[in-house]
This record gives C-alpha cells, sequence and structure tokens, in this order.
C-alpha cells in the first residue's frame, strides 16, 4: 500500500507540475529580466524588450554600483515570469548568487528558491537561503525573515 501512495503522490505531483509553470498571458507577454554580477562588487537587475537592451541597462546598474564594466558578468535573462536569486556559501569559504528564473508569481518563486537549498546542497554549503525576488518588471523585492527559511 505505501509503495502505491509514493507512486501516486508522484505521478500527481508530475500532472501538476506544468500547471505552476504557466504563465498568465499578461506574464507571458512581458518583457525579459537580465540580471549581470560583479563578484564580491555589484549586481544589476533590468527589464528589457530583448536581452540586448535588458543586458545594457542591467550592465549600467552594475557599473554604477562601483563594479568595472569587464567586471560585470552576464548571468541570465530570463524571457517571462519571476525571478529568485539564492545566496549560498560553500563549506569552503566562497560565496555565490544562483538565478531561478520562470516562475509565474512571487510564491512559487520563493517555493523554486528554498527548494534549491535541498539536503543534498546543503552537504556541500554552510549557507544557503533565497534572497531577492525580481518581478516581470526588473523591481527587486529583499525576501527577509521567516520567507528566508
Amino acid at each position: 500500500m505505501h509503495r502505491f501512495l509514493s507512486r501516486f503522490v508522484f505521478i500527481a505531483a508530475l500532472l501538476a507540475l506544468p500547471g505552476l509553470l504557466i504563465l498568465p498571458p499578461a506574464i507571458a507577454a512581458a518583457n525579459g529580466v537580465a540580471v549581470v554580477q560583479a563578484v564580491e562588487q555589484s549586481a544589476g537587475y533590468c527589464a528589457g524588450k530583448n536581452a540586448a537592451e535588458a543586458f545594457e541597462c542591467a550592465k549600467k546598474q552594475c557599473v554604477a554600483g562601483g563594479a568595472a564594466k569587464q567586471d560585470c558578468v552576464e548571468m541570465s535573462y530570463c524571457y517571462s515570469g519571476w525571478t529568485v536569486d539564492v545566496f549560498m556559501q560553500s563549506k569552503e569559504g566562497p560565496h555565490w548568487h544562483e538565478y531561478f528564473c520562470g516562475w509565474r508569481d512571487r510564491q512559487t518563486a520563493l517555493a523554486a528558491g528554498k527548494l534549491a537549498c535541498n539536503p543534498d546542497r546543503m552537504e556541500q554549503l554552510i549557507e544557503c537561503m533565497p534572497v531577492q525576488l525580481i518581478d516581470t518588471a526588473g523591481r527587486v523585492t529583499e525576501i527577509v525573515g521567516d520567507e528566508q527559511q
């Protein structure tokens, strides 16, 4: 019986997953968002009608934050949906950010960020938490308190 229920839950989850990823028409038609990062210096997040426009804008933000233009690396371009920024720090000391995008709303993006900090990843990390959400217009919201857990 336990094996049957496990399979049932797994299949139900697989069938539900596409529903979580399907974006409403208003979001699907929105601009994409570029993410640029200069490690240990600055970052930029900007919406644009195409990747080139969005990256150029994000690089300007990165430079305005104190980094040299050549240090501002293009991390990702998300064509639609929300993006979550996840902070990770290795047990050896270095830290970085990973970006997961294409989520239909704030709550789904936040859930994806928390899922990125799964037990398998945590074996190599001393810290992992979602720290920012970026909406379809490129607006950044800090994640604080209980939402990070």
